[in-house]
């Protein structure tokens, strides 16, 4: 049987659990047409580059099928049919991979962030801006006045 990867994007107003069951109907559809789902993943709730029907958001969702056509072009008709669901698209590949995806895997890296470079100058370690007594001439006119008195108070000694 030939080999499909389907995205399905759901609208942003309902659940996980419902798009869930968004894919858990398109599977036991399947499965009643002789095919299989071989690969499922949830990508989570993410920005469209468009509005689509009032819609700035929706769960994402990916299916690799292993199913004939008629049951593919039936599974499609019935997301077109589904409220829940502004977009579907169906893709025939090769070989459905194991591994996660491209999304998955670039979505663990976004939340190990190590160094982001120096901080802009003109602020302070929390990111507050610097006031005009804080500016660097007033700091080291203080910091030699201090370093000047405790001489002072060496010499007295």
């Amino acid at each position: 049987m030939p080999l499909y990867e389907t995205v399905v994007i759901a609208r942003s107003e309902i659940t996980q659990a419902q798009a869930d069951a968004v894919a858990d109907a398109v599977t036991t559809q399947l499965e009643a047409d002789g095919g299989a789902v071989k690969k499922r993943e949830y990508w989570g709730l993410r920005a469209l580059a468009y509005r689509i029907k009032k819609n700035r958001k929706g769960h994402y969702i990916l299916l690799g099928l292993d199913a004939p056509s008629p049951a593919i072009l039936e599974m499609e008709r019935q997301l077109s049919l589904n409220e829940d669901v502004l977009r579907f698209m169906t893709v025939r590949i090769e070989e459905i991979s194991e591994e996660p995806s491209v999304i998955l895997s670039r979505k663990s890296d976004d939340r190990e962030r190590g160094f982001r470079g120096p901080k802009p100058a003109g602020r302070f370690e929390t990111g507050r801006k610097r006031g005009f007594d804080e500016r660097e001439e007033f700091r080291a006119r203080d910091e030699f006045r201090a370093d000047r008195d405790d001489y002072a108070l060496e010499e007295e000694i």
